[in-house]
C-alpha cells in the first residue's frame, strides 16, 4: 500500500511518499523543504540536512539512501558548501534550479530498504537487492567547447561504465536527465549529440529510446552546459521494460527530432515502477497546446501525465514524487495553489527552470509505483 505523511521539524518539513508492499524492499520517497527563507545559505541548508538526518534515524529506520537531489537557488556560491556537508553514501545531484517558494535550497531523496549499497567497479553507484544491480550517478559533467561535444562525452564516459558493469545503453538504462545551462541556446547542441550518439547505440524510432527530463539547470561553474544524471538495471531482461506513448494525447518525440520516451515502466516479480520524462501542455501532433496560459498549461501537463500513467495501469495515487518546472517565476502563485489543492501532502517541489521549448510556461516529471505479480520475474 501506499502511504503519505507529512513530518514537521524544528526548521525544515518533510513530505514522505512509502510504498509497502509486504515484501523486504520498502520505497520512500521524500522532499524535505525549509520553513523559513529569510534565514541565510548556511542555516537553511543545516535545516535540510537536520531534518533528514532525523528522518532516517526516528522515522525510517533501516531505509538506505539511492539518490539525492539538491536543488540550489545560486549554486555558484551554494554548492561546495552542499558538496562538502554532505557525506551520504549515496548517487547525489546537485544542480541550480531555484526552489520557487523563495527558499534557498530544497532536497529530493530516494530510500529503500533490506538493499546493499556501495560504489561499483566503473564508479557508478550500486544498490543491490536479489537479482538485480541498480546503477545510479549524479552531476556528471565535463569541460569541452559547447555543449554538444559536453553531452557527446558525457555518453561516451556513461557507456563506457555501463559496459564495465556488464550493461548497454540499449538495454539497461532506464532513465536519464539533462540539466542545461542557457537550456534556450544549449538545448540544440545536446539534442544533436543524443540523436547521433543513440542511433551509433542501435537506439532509434524503430526500437526505443529512454526516459528522460532535458531541462535548464547549471552547476556552480558557467562553462558547464550540460549536466548528467543517470539510472540503470543490471540483471533486467528486455520483456521487463515497456514504453509508454498514450498516443491519444502525445505524439512520438521523434516526429519534431528529439529522441527520448514519454514514460517507461519496469515490471519485477512483485511491483511495476513508472518514470514519467518531462511532459508539458502538448497535443499528439507536437503542437503546445493553450499558449500563455499557464493554468491551462498546468491542466493538460496533468492530463497528459495521467494518460501515461494509464497505459501502465498506474493513477496519481501511485506516484511517489514530482518535480515541477516553470520558466517563468511570476506563475508560482498560480501553480502552487493549483498542486496544493490537487495534492495536499504529496511530495513535489516546484522549480524555477526554463522548458526546452519557450512556449512551455510548465513541465513536470514523476516516478511511480504499484504492486503486482509477476512470477516469471524476480522479485524487486
Amino acid at each position: 500500500m501506499n502511504r503519505l505523511n507529512t513530518i514537521q521539524y524544528e526548521k525544515a518539513h518533510a513530505d514522505i511518499f512509502c510504498f509497502d508492499n509486504d515484501t523486504a524492499v520498502k520505497e520512500y520517497h521524500a522532499i524535505i523543504h525549509v520553513d523559513d527563507a529569510t534565514m541565510d545559505f548556511p542555516q537553511q541548508l543545516q535545516a535540510i540536512m537536520d531534518a533528514y538526518s532525523t528522518l532516517v534515524e526516528n522515522t525510517l529506520h533501516g531505509a538506505r539512501c539511492i539518490f539525492k537531489r539538491y536543488f540550489l537557488s545560486d549554486s555558484a556560491n551554494q554548492e561546495d558548501e552542499v558538496a562538502a556537508a554532505d557525506m551520504t553514501d549515496c548517487a547525489k545531484s546537485i544542480i541550480q534550479q531555484a526552489p520557487l517558494d523563495g527558499t534557498k535550497v530544497a532536497l529530493w531523496v530516494y530510500l529503500m530498504t533490506d538493499v546493499q549499497t556501495g560504489i561499483g567497479q566503473s564508479g557508478l553507484y550500486e544498490v543491490r537487492h536479489g537479482a538485480y544491480r541498480h546503477l545510479w550517478s549524479g552531476s556528471a559533467h565535463n569541460m569541452a567547447t559547447n555543449s554538444e561535444y559536453q553531452t557527446r562525452l558525457l555518453f561516451n564516459e556513461y557507456n563506457l561504465q555501463l559496459i564495465e558493469e556488464g550493461c548497454t545503453l540499449k538495454d539497461n538504462c532506464i532513465r536519464t536527465w539533462f540539466f542545461v545551462n542557457d537550456v534556450d541556446l544549449n538545448y540544440g547542441g545536446v539534442v544533436r549529440a543524443r540523436n547521433q550518439f543513440f542511433f551509433t547505440q542501435g537506439l532509434t524510432a524503430k526500437t526505443h529510446f529512454i526516459a528522460s527530463t532535458g531541462i535548464g539547470g547549471r552547476q556552480a561553474d558557467p562553462n558547464v552546459l550540460t549536466q548528467l544524471d543517470t539510472y540503470a538495471v543490471a540483471g533486467i531482461e528486455k520483456e521487463q521494460v515497456a514504453y509508454l506513448y498514450a498516443p491519444t494525447h502525445l505524439n512520438r518525440t521523434s516526429e519534431y527530432g528529439v529522441s527520448f520516451e514519454r514514460g517507461t515502466m519496469v515490471d519485477y516479480g512483485d511491483r511495476r515502477q513508472v518514470f514519467i520524462s518531462g511532459t508539458a501542455s502538448i497535443d499528439n501532433k507536437g503542437q503546445i497546446v493553450y499558449p500563455k496560459d499557464i493554468r491551462r498549461q498546468t491542466h493538460r501537463m496533468w492530463e497528459n501525465v495521467e494518460a501515461l500513467l494509464a497505459e501502465a495501469d498506474c493513477t496519481m495515487e501511485d506516484v511517489g514524487m514530482m518535480v515541477v518546472y516553470l520558466r517563468d517565476t511570476a506563475d508560482y502563485a498560480v501553480v502552487s495553489q493549483l498542486f496544493a489543492e490537487r495534492f495536499p501532502g504529496h511530495p513535489y517541489v516546484i522549480v524555477h527552470a526554463p522548458v526546452c521549448r519557450p512556449g512551455w510556461l510548465i513541465e513536470m516529471e514523476c516516478m511511480a509505483v504499484r504492486k503486482t505479480h509477476h512470477p516469471q520475474y524476480n522479485p524487486f
